[in-house]
Formats: structure tokens, sequence, C-alpha cells
């Protein structure tokens, strides 16, 4: 797990409600000061850091190799961490940071790049990520967070922050919860028609998607079928491992919600452009957010697939269009993608049960026919 050090050496006006958010979403690692101790001082389950070697923490951050070396010799910070902040400005700095981290002296290194950002990182993530050494990044917002969480794949190990809203707490711990799980079951193919020409959607994402990776599409918010991502080379096609092509411009697909005590809320296929986010979702359930670079909309011959799962002991009916050609592909209840030209009659594939009624996207508690 990514490690979200809060900034609280100083008391603000929202100060107590920000570390009660910290507490309700279990981010429990804290830099304080004299001023702000004695907030925690009496809570157990906390791991606080701190510039001040008078206080009793459990991580001790030094900014001089002076204050480092005293620290390091000291038999009273024997059992616990030790900690250099570095202020990076050149490329000298950059090598001085590595190479502390080689000497797995110190437990963590906080490095804070006002000018130069991604590169240095690109650089130290690198050159760090098989030390013990953890690397933490100081940033400015959420956004700046993201980056250094997500550079380079890997990411840094943690990030140091001043938090200035309730809102930024919530929107920083869904940062480290990447990904989540949504239900998956089978339903059973029932009909299937030919639509001579409608207009797609191709969905093209900036990830690579992986081999049983895809969109979890439905013509009704009753139930949606998962899409395969085009991930598959064929003799008379090229793999385009970043899109589903996942049908008609009338489909519900499942994209991120802004609450975060829920894991999707619906947009029409229509309405996605550059820039959206989207979840991709494998086989297994397991769920994540990627970008979209673009959305393609194009006429094309469709297939209307009519399905039936179960709810309970309740038959859902759901349907899903998808365009006739041999590159797309639904899932199978083996995991396996399979061509649409290929699905018959009585086949059975994955669906995710939804939740029925939906008002802009958000399920809600209301009576909606859809047929």
């Amino acid at each position: 797990m990514k490690k979200i050090i809060l900034n609280f050496e100083k008391k603000s006006e929202n100060f107590k409600e920000l570390v009660q958010e910290a507490f309700n979403k279990d981010i429990l690692n804290f830099l304080v000061s004299k001023e702000t101790f004695s907030e925690f001082k009496n809570i157990e389950r906390v791991n606080l850091y701190t510039k001040d070697m008078s206080i009793p923490a459990n991580s001790f951050i030094t900014e001089t190799e002076r204050k480092l070396n005293e620290l390091l010799s000291d038999k009273n910070f024997s059992d616990r961490n030790i900690g250099f902040y570095k202020e990076l400005k050149t490329k000298d700095d950059e090598r001085a940071i590595v190479n502390l981290s080689k000497g797995n002296q110190v437990d963590f290194i906080i490095v804070s790049a006002k000018d130069w950002k991604i590169i240095p990182f690109e650089n130290l993530i690198a050159e760090m990520h098989k030390n013990d050494t953890d690397l933490i990044a100081a940033v400015d917002d959420k956004k700046e967070a993201e980056l250094m969480l997500r550079t380079m794949e890997i990411g840094v190990d943690g990030i140091l922050i001043l938090p200035k809203t309730v809102n930024e707490i919530i929107e920083l711990k869904n940062l480290v919860n990447v990904t989540s799980q949504i239900e998956l079951t089978s339903a059973k193919v029932v009909n299937i028609e030919s639509i001579p020409e409608a207009e797609r959607v191709c969905v093209d994402t900036t990830s690579l998607l992986n081999v049983g990776e895809g969109l979890l599409v439905g013509s009704t918010a009753v139930g949606f079928c998962l899409v395969h991502s085009e991930t598959f080379e064929t003799q008379f096609v090229a793999s385009r491992p970043f899109r589903v092509n996942a049908g008609d411009v009338s489909a519900y697909v499942l994209v991120p919600d802004d609450d975060p005590t829920k894991i999707y809320r619906t947009k029409y296929l229509s309405e996605l452009k550059g820039g959206d986010k989207v979840l991709a979702v494998t086989n297994k359930g397991v769920v994540r957010t990627v970008s979209i670079g673009r959305v393609k909309i194009e006429t094309r011959p469709m297939l209307r697939f009519e399905l039936e799962g179960l709810k309970g002991d309740i038959k859902i009916l759901i349907s899903c269009i998808c365009q006739n050609a041999e590159t797309i592909r639904l899932v199978g209840v083996d995991g396996k993608a399979k061509s649409v030209v290929d699905i018959k009659v009585a086949d059975e594939v994955l669906v995710h049960i939804g939740p029925g009624a939906t008002h802009f996207g958000t399920a809600i508690e209301e009576t909606i026919i859809e047929k």
C-alpha cells in the first residue's frame, strides 16, 4: 500500500475536521510539531513523523547530513525510523539522494522538487525501487500526488502533503485504492437479432488493456455484458490492445463515480470523449480506472443479444448490441473471449447485474421500465 503522510505541523481553521476525516479514511501517518503533537500523543494507532527530536514520534526527519549522522549513531534512536528531507534542484542533488538510499542507512527520503518534477522522479524511481529506502514525494495537491504515485507505473512509495479540505483527503485515499471488485455472473443468450446499420462506438484508452479485460456495456441499466478489448492479433487485423469496440451509441457503460462509497455510475457511450475515464474490468471482476484518448463513432452492421440472468430467484433480462464483426468479443463463463459471430443461442457469457433504475447515470430507488 502506498503511504500518505499528512502534514499537520500547523493548526488550520479546519484542523480537527481534517484529522477526523483522516481517521475515517484510515490514514494514520502524520507529520507533527510541538504545536500539534498533543492532539495525537494518546492515540496508539497513529504513525507520527517529526523534525523535532524532543517529540517521542515513530519517525524522525532531518535536513542536514551532520544531524543525520548524529541520529544514526545515537542509541536512543536505534528503534525509530530515520528519514532525510532533501530539496532537489540539480543533478548533483539527485545523485546524492540515490547514493544515500543505496547505503540503506535511512528508512525513507522525502524529496521536494519545485521546478523539474517528472524526469528527476523517474530517475529516482528507477534507481531506488529495489532498495529498502522508501522514496516519499513532497507534493502540493491531489493532481501532483496522482502523478507521483503513477510515474513509471511503479510510482513513489508515498507522498507528503498539506491537506486543505476534507474532500482532498477523500480523493487522496481513492488514489491508493487503485483497484476494486465488481460482481460478475453468467447469463444465457436467448435471442440474437441483426441490425443492418447503426452507429457504434470504439473507445480508445490511454492504457494497454490485458487479455481478459474489457468494458461492461448494456442497453439497459439492469445488466451489462463484458465486452472484451481488441488485444488479439489475427491474420487480417492487427492487435489494438488499447481499444474496446464497445457497442451502439445508446448503450450504457460503467464509469467511476465521484462518490467514494460507490464503485460506478453509468454514461451513454455517445457521451464519452477524450479525457473522460471509464472502468476497465477483468474476467475476475477486478476493476481499474483508465482514461480515454479518443472515441470513434462510425456506422456499422450490428448484432443485438438478448440474455437471461438471475438475481437471486428473479430472472433478469439483459440486452447488449455489438458490431457484427469477428474481432468483437464477449467473455464466456470460462473467462475466455468469444467472437460475437460465433456466439449462439444457449451460450453463456459473463455479465454484471446492475442497479436497474438510474437518473443521469446514478442509481435511484424508482420504478422505471426499460425494454
